[in-house]
């Protein structure tokens, strides 16, 4: 099974884990939600820093 990787120092998604663990977030199971990796850390980011302030 293929896993999808976003490389944060490329900015590029890789198929399979091609560069060192230390650049990559994932895995994903597709292409798209690799290229949203981003948005979806910010997202996790806002909402613990959000449950900080409670």
């Amino acid at each position: 099974m293929t896993e999808y990787w976003y490389n944060v120092n490329t900015h590029e998604v890789e198929e399979d884990a091609l560069s060192d663990w230390t650049q990559l977030i994932g895995p994903y199971k597709t292409r798209e939600e690799a290229e949203h990796a981003l948005e979806k850390v910010k997202a996790r980011n806002d909402a613990w820093e959000k449950g900080d302030e409670d």
